[in-house]
């Protein structure tokens, strides 16, 4: 677009700024084509057919200035900077309490990557912006016409790179500040749409006009410089300033930037929308009004203005993602942290903004129904305030200094004495001589700054120096306090009426506990369901929202849910209140809870990322919230489908300890095993079988894992064996397993005992030799957390771990085992802690109970009887087989489970004894096993066969 003629209304101006360019540069260059640019772009906004109201968001400049205009003008058509399917949401902001954000959330995408997942676009509308005063003016005024013509939040996602997560389309930096009360969160994670976000576009630039200005942050500059004075504008010299500080942002801006290419877009969007309505509508330019950020009302695209010859701009068709819509609850520390402002500020605009309305006399719009609102509804009539021919007020203003204010001793009186009476409160040391010392430190501090008076901005640094000395002795520190005092962080709330259905049936199903639920504070709720068993449905509520809303929401303090166990009184700590945009945001996914929840069940079994655990934990979460059959049968065939098709074995204790509970239950609850249960056993048998010789001597997979595979195989094998499985595939797993590190090798020893393939008088030959070996010393105690881990698979190998131990303790020199004693203690910690008190209640067992006893205490293990101990009684054969004789009930029972024949045998004690003899004879080792256990020497047995 060439730049217009140096004739009109600016022509002095841009002759006067190339005049000083040339001075400065020694003739026309660069600097002079800024310069001149800037007039041209302000005299090509202002000469518009449809006037621009270029505005700044949340600043109370812009607010007033459009009060002022709207009442004078009173348009017929606004069209607004806002994401134009957003529009159906805006009336529901009477039923709301300000600061509110308007939202768009999709869970379930099409046409975008999975992993961005759910996408959120909000848009904070406070009460001094601009923005809110045109909704509200349209809103309220009949006749008026209100239209949304910036880009959908679908494109909003569309115009977003796909090798990155999408962020906020206003860049900021990252907040800094104190965040104690907890609201900056409050957004989530949703990308931010603001309307006129004015900030220079790189980072010299911002940090020069903040040197310069003797400020700390960008707010803190703009409200010194360009809000102030702007505050008692007209409205010609507002509207050339702005356009005019959006021109320099814009021409001081990277031109080969992807940020550049998409503000662009979004102005040929909107001008393509604004000429479609007008085309469509046959509306006067002269009754319409189009709002928009001053850095898109100093656009040089050529779809620019109702004149322009160029094209309309192609608009993509939106995806297929299934959009929702609402309004959450915001807040002023959740705008700064969304839009990078600096902590504090938007606080301080409201209460400029309060402060504004009450000097000015002017009376804001308001939308009907929300609280303390007093509505001053307008009436249409002629155009009377159409724009005139574009009068030079920007030379003057440029060129004059603005009227200084005089020193409010009030106000800032009140300031200094409030901030020493709140410090106090929060543990400061304070008293009347710092309030005297903040007061004066902020004129000096104003003084410096070339300030007239002190802003809130000097007055916070001044309490700061002069109250905070060295630490903060509460949980707020003074600029916290400030701010607070200033205005506060002030929360919104979205009303019950503006609820989705599902939010509204949630505090509907919680009457009968008779609380507030909409306040923000934490309110306790005591559930007798024995004596009121009505409030069942309650408490079942209550456990879902546990689980689908974030932690401190909904809080359980006594009471618990469990497979196969539901408490008798319950008591909950609620704050649905505080947490109420994730209450609303999962209105946007279905409309009961028990829908929302079966989806999040379903998601976490069929995600992407899905697991054999996370299928068994729905499954879990399934039966104990929704007791659904159908559902829990659904996940646990899809869990059976996971563990399948895992390749790695990291989740197999967590896989053991579920599917053991799960079973427990449904074998004390259910007539039959689930199909899927008998399928998960199956196919986890066949499965952790097959894995075994690779786990064994991978290093990456440690040994509890192996433990849990081996405990899976050994637990779960009757019931495998009686699905279809064969024993010969763990026999052929373990024969294949060659593991080499020790833990490894000590599970693989312990799984051979279990099978039988391994004494148990080998095994303790085997470690015996470990311990008389000095190069294998130093790695005895892996060993030992082998057999820790051994305790899961194979429970009866703790009496000899335990005897292992003390053997080792026993035998070993001082230098051998103080060196390993600390490496056994951290490795039994960090490999075994869930398995240590099995090893602790055998302990308690096997040693004597008092320090008398342990003198004359000999270890069972040790073959030998000390002195004085009773003998172990003589019995003859003929007498066990009169006393089996006698009870011939059990031994039928056991004989016809073994499916042994033949009847009882009739003689005399020494036939009998013959034939038992002869069996001993046949059978040796049974004899000195049973010897062994009854801790009678080692030819006991012999002397029995005899």
């Amino acid at each position: 677009m060439t730049a217009p003629a140096t004739v009109g209304a600016f022509g002095a101006l841009r002759e006067q700024l190339t005049d000083a360019a040339a001075a400065f540069a020694d003739g026309p260059d660069a600097l002079a084509d800024i310069l001149t640019g800037l007039v041209d772009d302000v005299d090509r906004a202002l000469g518009e057919r449809l006037e621009i109201f270029p505005v700044c968001h949340h600043s109370p400049a812009s607010a007033l200035a459009m009060v002022r205009r709207l009442r004078q003008k009173q348009p017929r058509v606004i069209y607004l900077e806002l994401c134009e399917d957003l529009q159906p949401v805006l009336t529901e902001l009477r039923n709301c309490r300000l600061p509110v954000a308007v939202q768009a959330f999709a869970s379930q995408l099409d046409g975008f990557p999975a992993a961005w997942a759910p996408l959120s676009v909000i848009a904070p509308v406070t009460e001094a912006s601009a923005e809110y005063q045109a909704i509200a003016y349209a809103l309220e005024t009949p006749g008026v016409e209100l239209v949304l013509v910036d880009r959908s939040t679908d494109h909003v996602f569309q115009w977003s790179p796909r090798d990155e997560t999408p962020a906020a389309d206003e860049s900021a930096p990252e907040p800094t500040g104190d965040d104690s009360e907890g609201q900056a969160a409050l957004h989530g994670d949703a990308v931010g749409v603001e309307i006129g976000a004015l900030r220079p576009g790189f980072a010299e630039l911002e940090a020069y006009l903040l040197h310069h200005g003797k400020v700390r942050h960008w707010s803190e500059w703009w409200d010194s410089y360009v809000e102030r004075p702007l505050a008692t504008a007209d409205h010609d010299t507002y509207r050339q300033v702005m356009v005019l500080i959006g021109s320099l942002f814009r021409r001081l801006r990277p031109s080969a930037s992807q940020r550049n290419d998409r503000d662009e877009d979004r102005e040929r969007y909107m001008w393509t929308r604004i000429r479609q309505h007008l085309a469509a509508t046959g509306a006067d330019p002269e009754e319409c009004l189009y709002i928009c950020g001053a850095f898109h009302a100093a656009s040089r695209v050529e779809q620019f203005g109702l004149d322009s010859s160029a094209p309309d701009f192609d608009i993509t068709p939106r995806t297929a993602t299934a959009w929702q819509y609402g309004l959450i609850p915001s807040s002023h520390s959740a705008i700064e942290a969304q839009f990078g402002l600096a902590p504090g500020s938007v606080s301080i605009a409201a209460a400029a903004w309060s402060k504004a309305v009450s000097a000015s006399g002017l009376k804001p719009y308001r939308l009907s129904g929300q609280r303390g609102s007093t509505i001053r509804r307008g009436r249409i009539k002629a155009a009377t305030g159409a724009a005139g021919p574009v009068a030079d007020r920007l030379s003057g203003f440029l060129a004059t200094a603005p009227t200084p204010d005089g020193l409010d001793e009030a106000e800032l009186r009140g300031w200094c004495v409030d901030i020493v009476r709140l410090a106090r409160r929060n543990g400061y040391l304070a008293s009347t001589a710092d309030a005297i010392a903040v007061f004066e430190t902020s004129i000096l501090l104003a003084g410096l700054r070339n300030r007239a008076r002190p802003t809130p901005y000097d007055f916070a640094d001044a309490a700061v120096t002069c109250i905070e000395k060295d630490v903060v002795p509460g949980r707020r520190d003074v600029r916290r306090l400030c701010e607070i005092l200033l205005g506060g962080d002030r929360v919104g709330q979205v009303g019950y009426d503006a609820l989705p259905p599902l939010a509204r049936d949630v505090l509907h199903r919680l009457q009968p506990l008779g609380l507030d639920l909409e306040k923000r504070t934490v309110q306790r709720a005591l559930l007798d369901l024995q004596s009121n068993p009505e409030l069942a449905g309650c408490s079942d509520l209550l456990w879902m929202l546990r689980h689908l809303l974030p932690p401190g929401a909904v809080r359980p303090i006594m009471g618990e849910r469990r497979l196969g166990h539901r408490s008798l009184q319950e008591s909950w700590d609620l704050a649905l209140g505080r947490h109420q945009r994730a209450l609303i945001e999962l209105g946007y996914e279905g409309v009961t809870i028990e829908q929302v929840l079966e989806q999040r069940l379903r998601r976490a079994a069929h995600g992407p990322d899905a697991t054999a655990v996370s299928a068994l934990t729905a499954v879990e979460d399934a039966i104990t919230l929704l007791n659904s059959p159908r559902l829990v049968d659904e996940l646990g065939s899809r869990a059976v489908e996971l563990l399948a098709s895992e390749r790695t074995v990291d989740d197999a204790p967590e896989v053991l300890r579920r599917i053991r509970r799960l079973l427990a239950h449904h074998q004390a609850t259910a007539s039959r095993l689930p199909a899927w249960c008998g399928a998960f056993v199956t196919t986890g048998y066949a499965h952790y079988c097959t894995l075994l010789p690779t786990a064994v001597v991978d290093e990456d997979t440690g040994v509890r894992q192996v433990g849990a595979m081996l405990g899976f195989l050994f637990s779960m094998e009757s019931l495998a064996l009686s699905l279809g499985c064969d024993r010969s595939q763990l026999e052929l797993a373990l024969a294949q397993s060659h593991p080499q590190a020790p833990p490894k090798v000590a599970l693989l020893w312990a799984a051979h005992h279990q099978l039988g393939m391994l004494p148990l008088a080998e095994l303790r030959t085997r470690c015996r030799e470990l311990l008389t070996n000095p190069l294998v010393v130093p790695a005895f105690p892996q060993y030992l957390s082998g057999f820790v881990h051994a305790l899961e698979p194979v429970p009866g190998l703790a009496p000899f771990v335990v005897e292992t131990m003390s053997t080792a303790f026993a035998q070993l020199p001082d230098p051998v085992l103080l060196p390993w004693l600390p490496t056994l203690v951290t490795t039994l910690r960090e490999h075994g802690p869930e398995l240590v008190p099995l090893l602790v209640r055998e302990a308690g067992r096997t040693f004597p109970g008092t320090l008398a006893a342990l003198d004359s205490w000999v270890p069972p293990w040790s073959g030998t009887a000390p002195a004085g101990a009773p003998a172990v009684p003589d019995r003859p054969v003929g007498q066990v087989h009169a006393l089996l004789a006698d009870h011939r009930e059990p031994v039928d029972a056991v004989a016809a489970l073994l499916g042994v024949e033949g009847g009882w045998q009739h003689g005399d004690d020494r036939a009998t004894a013959t034939s038992i003899a002869a069996l001993v004879h046949a059978h040796p080792d049974t004899a000195e096993a049973i010897a062994t256990l009854l801790g009678l020497p080692p030819d006991a047995g012999a002397g029995a066969a005899s």
